[in-house]
């Protein structure tokens, strides 16, 4: 189990989800498009959150949707050549950060930093790194999870009852590869919009 690392000290209200007038009008878009919500997330300042399966663009508009119903300030990482004018300020506000993926360090390293020095901070991975069908799903997300000591929060879309569903948070170990199982067992192809997409 990954010990948390010194981190800075948490502001009085430490939870990155909190609902406002927003987050009523688009739980109301939620439900007019057919979606609800199950379970709840967690009472933790930081996490990586993973979202499987991820097979289809309109994954993402949902998940927007979700995001704001839930009032949750989350943040996905982009290649930084994206966070242009005139869509760079949409994006961030939908949540994108740049990040420079042709640093030496690399994106990993950099989001384990960049939990290191921040009280709060939600990141949303989609473990299949692609709409494509994978074999395997990507490591980086347990990589940045298990470096900066936080849990990782699984959480599915399933388009056959039009549920995403909020999972129990997942404490990683040293075994990298039990746990990408274990995970990826929670999720299955008839979640997806596309079920041949799913590995």
């Amino acid at each position: 189990m990954a010990l948390a690392r010194e981190s800075p000290p948490l502001s009085p209200t430490p939870l990155r989800h909190r609902p406002d007038r927003g987050s009523r009008i688009a739980a109301i878009i939620l439900r007019l498009i057919g979606w609800r919500i199950s379970g709840r997330l967690p009472d933790e300042p930081r996490y990586v959150l993973i979202v499987a399966p991820h097979t289809s663009n309109w994954d993402f508009p949902v998940g927007v949707v979700a995001k704001f119903t839930l009032g949750l300030e989350a943040t996905w990482l982009g290649k930084h050549t994206l966070f242009r004018f005139p869509v760079a300020g949409l994006l961030r506000w939908l949540g994108g950060e740049p990040i420079d993926r042709s640093t030496r360090h690399g994106t990993t390293h950099d989001a384990i930093q960049r939990f290191r020095e921040r009280a709060e901070w939600i990141l949303v991975i989609s473990p299949e790194g692609t709409r494509k069908r994978v074999a395997e799903w990507k490591t980086g997300f347990h990589r940045i999870a298990h470096g900066a000591g936080v849990p990782i929060v699984p959480v599915s879309f399933d388009w056959s009852t039009r549920t995403i569903t909020l999972m129990d948070p997942f404490i990683t170990s040293d075994d990298c590869d039990a746990d990408v199982r274990a995970l990826r067992g929670l999720f299955h192809a008839g979640m997806a919009l596309r079920p041949a997409g799913f590995g």
